[in-house]
């Protein structure tokens, strides 16, 4: 048989695979992202702070530290910049010559060409289980605030501090949610009067992957499935998230505080993990995190807490090669050393993600069209 001179019909053609690679790689909306630093191949943060600015999204970020390069890195760029104070100074912040001299160092040198909006005071203290940081945890938010307001920045950057779903004693169903006895009444009610009456938020760390198995995992990836009723409200919930989310508004309804707003401080899913580990890799992540910033920046909200969106931070920026623990603590990045996509989430602004999607269309049209010479190479034989 002679080869013919045309492509099989059911070849796609240049512009067609570019249209799809463009279409995957775009999405609306905006996010925030957790800057962890636990690693020895990560680029400076003046590269770092200027991709996020020109090539993403990204216009809102965490960093785990008050680390004056990272700070001053964000100097001009507009990008919202979250500070967190280390578990081990949340005793000393309870002094307020400590805490003003804290905001002098670490604040006001850079602000407001640095976007500085909030500080987190300590990361998931209440599960730490020590008693001296837990005790002082509200003082030092408050003495923290005082030497904000002392410096007349008060109004402009928030305090608060997240916590893991550790501090419920109960989540299922989600109307039921309780926050654990002891702490409800004598750490997180004045903490949440604390938030109140400085118009600051309530942060929390869901994490569906941590709470998934092998029968929940289309649950927790936003994927079509049967869903869990709240035989209290009659509601079914779809997704793991909203109903994480719900208990902890109920526990927060419980003790008279529904009305302040939640913030998503981390979420994520690793691309990699420990054989036993269900639902770990590249394709779940991609998912988890893409379908995540759909549902966040839909309005539609949750059951309980319904018409609204929630300000989200991914975890994380990078791998942390670093990072000590089972193998998924090193691989929850959006990102690798080198600036490109760990996988496809949606994130690239549309002429980067077309740059992207150019590269792999060259990549992919090669391989192509090897196959299509060799298939024609076989039909000519």
């Amino acid at each position: 048989m002679a080869a013919s001179s045309s492509l099989p019909h059911h070849v796609p053609t240049a512009l067609t695979l570019l249209f799809i690679l463009v279409s995957a790689t775009t999405t609306n909306g905006s996010i925030g992202v957790n800057y962890g630093t636990v690693a020895d191949d990560l680029p400076p943060p003046g590269e770092v702070a200027r991709f996020l600015l020109q090539s993403t999204v990204i216009n809102r970020v965490r960093i785990f530290d008050p680390n004056p390069e990272l700070i001053q890195a964000f100097a001009h760029t507009g990008i919202q910049l979250t500070v967190t104070v280390p578990n081990d100074q949340i005793p000393r912040l309870a002094n307020l010559s400590f805490a003003q001299q804290w905001i002098k160092s670490y604040i006001q040198p850079y602000f407001p060409a640095t976007n500085l909006v909030r500080i987190l005071v300590g990361n998931e203290v209440l599960s730490t289980g020590n008693r001296l940081l837990i005790g002082t945890l509200v003082p030092a938010m408050q003495t923290l605030h005082a030497a904000l307001a002392g410096a007349s920045l008060d109004r402009r950057i928030q305090i608060s501090t997240p916590h893991s779903l550790g501090i419920l004693s109960a989540s299922t169903p989600p109307s039921a949610g309780k926050f654990h006895g002891g702490y409800d009444v004598h750490i997180l009610k004045p903490l949440l009067g604390f938030l109140r009456s400085t118009n600051s938020p309530f942060m929390i760390n869901p994490y569906p992957f941590f709470g998934c198995s092998e029968e929940t995992l289309d649950y927790a990836l936003f994927r079509p499935n049967l869903g869990f009723l709240d035989p209290n409200t009659r509601i079914r919930y779809t997704n793991m998230l909203d109903a994480q989310l719900d208990a902890v508004f109920s526990a927060m309804k419980s003790l008279g505080f529904g009305d302040l707003e939640i913030v998503i401080a981390e979420t994520g899913w690793p691309s990699k993990g420990e054989p036993s580990q269900i639902g770990a890799g590249q394709e779940n992540a991609a998912q988890y995190n893409r379908n995540l910033m759909r549902h966040v920046n839909s309005g539609d909200g949750t059951p309980l807490m319904p018409n609204r969106t929630f300000e989200t931070y991914i975890f994380s920026l990078f791998n942390e090669d670093l990072k000590p623990g089972p193998t998924c603590e090193r691989n929850f990045g959006l990102f690798g050393p080198d600036l490109t996509p760990a996988y496809d989430v949606g994130i690239l602004r549309p002429t980067v993600s077309t740059a992207v999607a150019a590269r792999q269309y060259c990549n992919a049209a090669a391989l192509l069209s090897s196959s299509v010479a060799i298939l024609l190479l076989t039909m000519g034989n």
